[in-house]
C-alpha cells in the first residue's frame, strides 16, 4: 500500500492512494482535476514534479489551437 503521510505538528494524517483520490490542479485555470496514475504514467515515465494533467476543457482549448 502506498500511502500520504502530512504531520501537521499537532496531529498525523494518513490517507491510502488509490485510483480514486489522486488529483492536481490544471496547469492553464487551476481547475482541480481527477488524476489516473496508472493512465498518467502508462509511457513508463514516472516524474510526478514534472507532470501536469490539464483540465477536458484546456485540452480541448490547446487542440484547437494546433489546428
Amino acid at each position: 500500500m502506498f500511502y500520504v503521510k502530512q504531520n501537521f505538528g499537532y496531529a498525523e494524517v494518513i490517507t491510502e492512494i488509490t485510483d480514486e483520490n489522486v488529483y492536481c490542479r490544471c496547469p492553464d485555470c487551476g481547475k482541480e482535476v481527477q488524476v489516473d496514475l496508472a493512465e498518467a504514467f502508462a509511457d513508463g515515465e514516472i516524474d510526478l514534479l514534472g507532470t501536469a494533467v490539464l483540465c477536458c476543457e484546456c485540452t480541448k482549448r490547446r487542440l484547437a489551437v494546433k489546428k
